[in-house]
């Protein structure tokens, strides 16, 4: 064999290997994308841009996203060990909720219960009213909050939620006492907010983003502005150090084989990587994270301590 052919050889199989690895990592069957919160929220939207790109990446089988919203997602993360752990049945699933309900003690599941196997993204927390609102600046909202102790109702996603825990840090942080008003998602809050039928909302970039027009951003939880919102402050800059947010990523069924886990967290790693993807969350607000099944027992011990010392802080455990 000639140096040239081997060459021409090695080439050949240089630019077959990444449709071989994606060809494998594709799922056989059609995926069965379990969703804990109705649709409209952020989790449902980032669903919904997994399903653009697997279909292009994976055009044999389809990405099914179905429903079973209640109790800020604990309905369903109860309820995702029934279901097959065939390696085509996947559940969204949020940080810091997987901790801090089964701390509150009224979920019927534990933290453990839950098998994550990949965390995909990260939305900071945002302190956003109604654009008919007439607090303009935090300054404004922060003088409102305290002449009026109590009367301030800020809407959220689920109970013991990053939401709710973020609403409880802010009044901590800055001496008010405002109501926190849970939602079944983000969907259902929106039309809340919007309509002004509440004074604003402690939610996340993406909300903000989306709805521009619609509502106006006084403060975010980032270590700098957000690029989209340059005019939004940081709780930084108000002299709290308040960096945070909410995870979101996929877990599976206990009874999910390990490498069936190992599977899903490759592909939803190789749907990250994808320019598409990383357009539709740079445009959308999300910021992509990949952590797989080799980083997740180290992620989640971390993460988990954490949230554990944020929620007695916070006291989301007491009655």
């Amino acid at each position: 064999m000639t140096v040239g052919i081997k060459k021409w050889l090695g080439l050949l199989c240089l630019l077959a290997a990444p449709a071989a690895v994606m060809a494998q990592a594709c799922p056989d069957k059609n995926l069965m994308y379990w969703q804990a919160f109705p649709p409209g929220g952020e989790s449902d939207l980032s669903a919904r841009h997994q399903q653009v790109v697997l279909k292009k990446r994976c055009a044999a089988i389809e990405t099914i996203i179905q429903y079973k919203a209640g109790a800020g997602g604990a309905l369903m993360w109860t309820q995702m060990n029934s279901l097959p752990g065939d390696g085509v049945n996947v559940v969204g699933i949020n940080l810091p909720h997987i901790v801090f309900q089964p701390i509150e003690g009224e979920v019927q599941y534990k933290t453990a219960d839950i098998t994550p196997v990949f965390w995909f993204h990260y939305t900071p927390d945002i302190l956003v009213v109604p654009v008919s609102s007439p607090y303009k600046t935090f300054a404004e909202f922060l003088a409102a909050a305290k002449a009026t102790p109590g009367k301030m109702n800020l809407g959220g996603s689920g109970l013991n939620s990053a939401n709710h825990a973020a609403h409880e840090r802010m009044n901590a942080a800055f001496g008010v006492k405002s109501t926190y008003v849970p939602y079944k998602g983000t969907g259902d809050m929106a039309l809340a907010v919007v309509g002004a039928q509440i004074d604003g909302a402690m939610t996340y970039t993406p909300f903000a983003i989306t709805n521009r027009s619609k509502v106006r951003p006084l403060a975010v939880a980032m270590e700098r502005r957000h690029p989209l919102m340059p005019d939004v402050p940081t709780f930084k800059e108000l002299g709290v150090d308040w960096v945070d947010g909410a995870y979101r990523g996929i877990g599976v069924p206990k009874s999910t084989p390990p490498e069936a886990r190992k599977r899903m967290s490759d592909l939803f790693l190789a749907l990250n990587n994808d320019a598409e993807m990383k357009d539709l969350a740079a445009k959308n607000g999300f910021e992509l994270v990949n952590v797989g099944v080799e980083q997740m027992d180290g992620f989640m011990r971390e993460r988990t301590r954490v949230y554990t010392e944020g929620a007695r802080m916070l006291g989301l455990g007491k009655k």
